[in-house]
Formats: C-alpha cells, structure tokens, sequence
C-alpha cells in the first residue's frame, strides 16, 4: 500500500525560505504532489509533478516554489521562496498509487509569520 510522510515544515519570517521533503512507499503511480489547507479554508492544490517531470503550480505560488521528484526513491520535494503570511497552512503531500487511488499523508505545519 501506498503511504506518504511529509517533513520540513516550521515558522519563518515573510521573504524567508522552506524546504517540504515527502517520502513515498509502495506502488506510486505517475502523479506526486502537495496541496495545502489554511484555517478556516478549503484544501487547495499548490504544485503536482508527474514521473517524467513534468509540473503545475497554482497561481499564488509560481515564480517562488519549486517541486522537484526523485524517481528511485519515490520522493518529492517543495522548495518555497519568498514565503507570504498567506502561505501559512498544513502543506500535505499526496500519491497516485497505481490503482488510481489518492493517498494523503498527515501533514507538515508552515507558518509565516514575523
């Protein structure tokens, strides 16, 4: 089965920097990613990158975080620069496992703030 486990959350000032590391186990299949939940708000996507590396990123965060995937390990990795008090939220990673079913992991809390 398909597990996923977030690290490298934490607080930072706003123009600061983090680094999400997501570590993947079982059969994943072509798509990895991140969304993220703030309080009070809906889960909303952040970046996606498929097996051959190909990537989407949301709105609010192109131009300042970066996803990046290591096939060999199944592991994906979100850097973020130039952090806004408006990136604060749970960033939780997700699989694709190869039956098309969605895993999640629990979730590493980022917070912005100064």
């Amino acid at each position: 089965q398909v597990r996923v486990v977030e690290s490298g959350g934490g607080e930072v000032q706003p123009g600061g920097s983090l680094r999400l590391s997501c570590e993947g186990s079982g059969n994943i299949g072509i798509l990895m990613g991140w969304w993220r939940q703030a309080p009070g708000d809906q889960r909303e996507s952040v970046a996606s990158i498929t097996r051959t590396g190909s990537t989407e990123y949301a709105n609010a965060v192109k131009g300042r975080f970066t996803i990046s995937r290591d096939n060999a390990r199944n592991n994906i990795y979100l850097e973020m620069n130039n952090l806004k008090p408006e990136d604060t939220a749970v960033y939780y990673c997700f699989a694709v496992d190869m039956a098309g079913e969605t895993r999640w992991g629990q979730g590493t809390q980022v917070t912005v703030s100064s």
